[in-house]
């Protein structure tokens, strides 16, 4: 009988194990485009569902306060209105909009995370409900987005990581230093 899952959730583990297998993840990204999208999808989402569940995020947070959030105009009506806030008042306080339209959270952390919990958790916008995506169609459309928060994000890390030995990917050798 296998063990229980044990996932890696230490932050300044997981950055350096990123940093240090850069070159592993750049060779990973390039094997997994050559298979079948839909095989991929359902070996990610399979993991995703397997691994998720063994992490709290609510004891990381690191997603809330290292990642620019996006919004669109019916989300700030939303949460404007949830905080009884008239939309010039929200938008002063909380957005920053760029030239093309798009609207952004102002602050990192998030303003609305408190104790590494979301206050506005009902209210809270769709790319912070989708985040990691691993749950969701087309994983190799975003490979990159991916490796972007495998070094900030624990699920998405160990999802990686075990996706690569189900895939029987040959990793790099890399001596491990020792303290």
């Amino acid at each position: 009988m296998n063990a229980p899952f044990k996932p890696q959730t230490d932050l300044t583990a997981i950055a350096n194990f990123a940093q240090t297998h850069q070159a592993e993840n750049d060779r990973f990204s390039a094997f997994i485009k050559e298979y079948n999208d839909e095989a991929i999808d359902a070996k990610v989402q399979e993991l995703d569902a397997l691994i998720s569940p063994t992490i709290s995020c609510t004891d990381c947070g690191n997603c809330c306060k290292s990642l620019m959030v996006c919004l669109n105009e019916s989300e700030a009506d939303r949460l404007s209105a949830h905080l009884t806030l008239d939309r010039a008042d929200f938008d002063a306080r909380y957005l920053e909009k760029g030239s093309n339209g798009m609207m952004i959270m102002n602050q990192m952390p998030c303003h609305f995370l408190n104790d590494n919990k979301c206050t506005i958790y009902e209210y809270r916008f769709e790319g912070c409900k989708e985040f990691p995506a691993l749950h969701l169609p087309h994983f190799k459309r975003r490979v990159f987005t991916t490796f972007m928060h495998y070094d900030r994000c624990p699920i998405i890390f160990n999802v990686v990581e075990a996706l690569k030995s189900a895939m029987a990917f040959e990793r790099d050798q890399i001596e491990s230093s020792k303290n």
